[in-house]
This record gives C-alpha cells, structure tokens and sequence, in this order.
C-alpha cells in the first residue's frame, strides 16, 4: 500500500483578508501557518506535500514558502487554472473565480497515486489531526463493495473567531461513527462558549452547540476520490454553465455527499481536540501569532522549524 501524501490548497486568494494569506508570516524565521501544518503533517508519518497553486503565484510561492519547506519534506507543485477543464468545454466569458476545491485537488490528478489528505493552505488544524488521518490512511483501503475515505471533525466552539463570522460544514455522524451528512453553513458566529448561525444573512439567528463537529476542509480519501471527481465534473459543469456560470463551485463536499446518497463511500469521522486558527480576517492575525507563540514556548514546536 502507498504512503499517504498530503494535498494543500493554496490557489485562492484571501478576499476577506485582502491578500495571500497562504504566504503571511505569523511566526519567527518567516513561518506561515502553512510552514506549522507541514510541521505537524511530517511528524506524522506524512514524507510528501503537493502545493496546489496558481502559475501566477509560483514564484513568490517557492521564494517564500517552497524552499524552506522543501529542507525538511519532499514538495511537489500542482497548478490550479481556470483552463483545466474536460475535453469540450471552455471558460465562459467573465468567468474568475476559481472552479472550487474539487477542482483544485483534481489539478493534483496527474501526481495523486494513492492515498491522501486534504487541507486548506490557511488553517491550522493542529498535531493530533494529522496522526489520527495519517494513522487511518495507512491502515484503510477501499473496500469490495464501498470507498473508505475519512474526515477530522472540529467542535464548532474551538473554530469561531471573535472578528466575524465564518463558513464551517455541519457535520451529522450514525451511531457507527460514520459521517451521514454536511450541511454548509455559511454564517456561523461565536456565541459565548458556543457559536450560532443564520440563513437569511444575519436578520435572525439559531444556536449552535459548541460541541457540534463541524468540517475544517480536513478529508482523507483514496485515489478512487480523484477518479470519481473528474468523472462527475462534466456534470457539474453542464450546470453550472446552465445556472451561475461565473461563481458556481465544484466543492469536494459535493462530491462526497453524491458517493454517500449512492451508497458507494463511507467517510469514517475522526475527531481532533485541537482548537483551530486562522487568518480569516486581518483581525485574526495578531491571535494567530500569540498562539503559535504560546505553543513554542510550551515545547510543541522549535523556533525554528526547518533550521533555516
């Protein structure tokens, strides 16, 4: 069985934030967030990282974030372009946005052979949520009659900043532990120890336990993932060109509830106590960097990750 490998989305831009946050040092020696889940990735079991990434991008990436990772685990690069579509299909006029994060792990299709995680380029998820998905990678292959993917759940209350709201997916798990259902949630606030959340832009609100699991974009899937993503993209696109050609995105959760409702996968949820980060706001920035702080001065990482 293959190693599992690491897949990073870091082709979106910040828009909230108003910028490349993926490239934002938050800690000393020029760390990024992503510097720390690499870190964390490594120790492990994880021995290589595909960047995802745009062609725009590639320079300012390498420069500042490649090469000093690439000094303590094998990096490769995928490049996620609006052009990267099916025989027979094109972009459609104003089209910018990016086609979503299917896509973006599908620009990984060529690289992916086994096993493999998925994280966002701007969260930190913490050390205990790469062990138990590499743990789960190397022990779970696709079954004879079902896809074995996974899944690290975050209580709601450790995911909400104090500067905003955010998007977080509503997770349900069967009394197996097995993932039945995503619901995004799209505006989701602190509130007090939990978090509440609202459907109709803010006008009114519903609680939301803290202790509720909530997605984080963590996945671990199989290469079988990969196959049956670009096999269902044509699909996607015939309608998303139909309703909303230039914002609909292929999300991976899209993917996942289709193999669900078929019955063709289980997503085996694992759970993290870890309180998550992240530089969702320009406001968040200054909590990120006192909690990596705290974290070195704790012993869980060195100053210096990568010696450089």
């Amino acid at each position: 069985m293959a190693k599992p490998v690491l897949v990073v989305l870091a082709a979106g831009m910040g828009s909230r934030y108003g910028g490349l946050k993926q490239m934002d040092s938050v800690g000393g020696h020029g760390q990024s967030i992503i510097d720390y889940s690499i870190y964390d990735a490594r120790r492990a079991g994880f021995a290589s990282v595909i960047f995802v990434i745009k062609h725009a991008l590639e320079a300012d990436f390498k420069a500042l974030v490649g090469e000093r990772i690439s000094r303590g685990i094998q990096v490769q690069y995928a490049y996620q372009e609006l052009d990267d579509l099916p025989e027979g299909y094109a972009v459609p006029e104003g089209r910018k946005k990016p086609w979503g994060t299917s896509h973006a792990v599908l620009a990984a299709r060529d690289l992916i052979r086994g096993p493999f995680a998925v994280i966002n380029a701007d969260d930190y998820y913490g050390p205990e949520a790469f062990r138990v998905m590499y743990d789960y990678l190397s022990a779970h292959a696709d079954g004879p009659e079902k896809y074995q993917y996974a899944m690290v759940g975050y209580r709601v209350g450790n995911t909400v900043t104090e500067n905003g709201s955010v998007a977080r997916g509503v997770c349900e798990v069967d009394g197996g532990g097995f993932l039945k259902e995503v619901v995004e949630r799209t505006c989701i606030e602190k509130d007090g120890d939990g978090a509440r959340f609202s459907t109709d832009g803010g006008q009114t609100w519903q609680p939301l336990d803290g202790g509720t699991p909530v997605s984080m974009n963590f996945w671990g899937f199989q290469r079988s993932f990969v196959d049956e993503a670009w096999a269902r993209f044509p699909a996607f696109l015939d309608r998303t060109l139909a309703e909303n050609p230039e914002k609909g995105e292929y999300f991976l959760p899209l993917v996942v509830s289709a193999l669900l409702n078929e019955g063709k996968a289980q997503v085996r949820m694992l759970h993290s106590p870890d309180k998550w980060f992240g530089v969702t706001y320009k406001a968040d920035k200054p909590t990120v960097v006192r909690a990596l702080r705290e974290k070195t001065e704790q012993g869980l990482y060195p100053e210096n990750l990568w010696g450089v």
